[in-house]
């Protein structure tokens, strides 16, 4: 297959620069009276999706036999018609734009799921170190098996479980479930978010693009880097080859190196984060440069939910470093992994002490939002009235420990080596004995 790059010099790429980009890579495709599905982000990603579903729709579907789209939610709530006529910028009706179908993936349906094999046990122990030991069953919407074509078309940023997302991560666990989101989430708990985001080379990484050896169809990816929400960079092949481009890419939009670290931290999320599942990516994403004992503040006065997907065992568990979970197995084998990850990655590193039952966190997370304080404190969570907050008192104070971060959940946040190594060797890293108590 073709690899084609494209990237603005010093400016983001225009309208034309971007469809003769689509057009080069659709006309490689070779699509012509083929059946394509384009797999697509949902709204928790900064992405010009009305721009390309335009140029898709204008230089792909018209030479296609059918081009639909399908939202690879992941676990995410699917959307509703009018959420879907706004993320693509045209009426959806009955499921339909045109003759294009808009797909969600139904993650919480069974019949949805073709099993296309399985990574063998003594695979996945040696990809995880030795972390995870069980077989993981492949599986994956069966709606990809009635096309001649996928296309996967979605921005590059930093991510908190694979080290940065794209590429095959729209086929798992973007169109998956079950065993291979849980399992490769809670790879990444077992890992540490602290560690991986921002990394290229992640065992993570490693099991999803294994799994996507087993899908099939042929697969291409067309990957964007956005700085501002316009498209610095398209990078077009096969998937891995796309993301990796695109991942170098984005280490150098969207990492920011500092020299020393943050005390506290004010994160003021976008509304495109509607829960604290989607909004814990301004956790990951500053976590990495606050000293030990500091504090971020998730500033979300529109959130009024931590998860609506998962919110039954959220309530159970509430948010815990890995150790907790893993020191109190017997408590917690019915929990599902990725839930369990999604919790101990908002609460970042610590330890706990079985015999004391105390926790220890290397920082403090403050939530400032419309989930009160009661229910912040259940769910271990700090708690801080909104209406006391003002970014703007923030941004007067950066510079004195003190950091705002507008926007936040896609700017990653990184001490330079010799600070941050300083700050590593204080952390508690998750014991190895800990760690095999969870094999699964």
């Amino acid at each position: 297959m073709t690899i084609l790059s494209k990237r603005a010099s010093q400016r983001c790429l225009s309208r034309d620069e971007v469809r003769e980009f689509i057009a080069q890579s659709t006309s490689a495709l070779g699509i012509n009276n083929k059946r394509v599905l384009v797999l697509i982000p949902d709204a928790t990603r900064s992405f010009p999706m009305p721009l390309l579903f335009d140029l898709l729709e204008s230089e792909l579907a018209s030479r296609a036999a059918a081009c639909d789209y399908l939202v690879a939610l992941g676990t995410h709530p699917r959307l509703s018609e009018e959420q879907l006529s706004r993320l693509i910028g045209r009426p959806v009706a009955g499921g339909k734009c045109g003759r294009a179908h808009i797909f969600n993936h139904r993650w919480d349906l069974s019949e949805t799921f073709l099993d296309v094999g399985t990574i063998p046990a003594t695979v996945v122990e040696n990809i995880s170190a030795g972390r995870l030991s069980r077989p993981i069953s492949i599986k994956i919407n069966r709606l990809l098996f009635d096309y001649d074509q996928v296309l996967i078309c979605g921005p590059v940023f930093p991510h908190e479980v694979v080290g940065f997302s794209g590429g095959n991560k729209y086929l798992f666990p973007g169109v998956s479930t079950g065993e291979m989101i849980h399992h490769t989430h809670w790879l990444g708990a077992l890992l540490g978010s602290f560690d991986l985001i921002g990394t290229y080379n992640t065992p993570v990484r490693a099991l999803i693009d294994l799994a996507a050896e087993s899908v099939s169809v042929p697969v291409a990816c067309l990957a964007s880097v956005i700085r501002e929400k316009q498209i610095e960079g398209c990078y077009f092949g096969p998937a891995r080859e796309a993301w990796k481009m695109a991942a170098e890419h984005s280490a150098q939009v969207h990492i920011r190196w500092v020299d020393h670290p943050f005390r506290r931290v004010l994160a003021v999320l976008p509304r495109m984060y509607d829960d604290l599942w989607t909004g814990a990516k301004g956790m990951y994403k500053c976590e990495p440069a606050i000293v030990e004992g500091g504090e971020i503040i998730l500033y979300a006065p529109h959130i009024s939910e931590a998860s609506y997907s998962h919110k039954t065992y959220i309530d159970e568990i509430g948010y815990h470093c890995c150790e907790y979970f893993l020191k109190q197995w017997h408590r917690f084998a019915h929990i599902p992994l990725g839930v369990m990850a999604h919790s101990t990655h908002l609460r970042g590193q610590g330890s706990y002490d079985a015999v004391k039952a105390r926790e220890w966190s290397r920082i403090q997370v403050t939530v400032a939002s419309s989930i009160s304080e009661q229910r912040c404190r259940q769910l271990n969570l700090n708690y801080l009235d909104p209406k006391t907050v003002s970014p703007e008192q923030w941004r007067a104070q950066a510079g004195e420990g003190m950091m705002l971060v507008p926007d936040a959940g896609e700017i990653l946040y990184r001490l330079k080596t010799a600070i941050r190594a300083e700050i590593d060797s204080r952390s508690t890293q998750v014991s190895e004995e800990a760690t095999r108590a969870s094999l699964v």
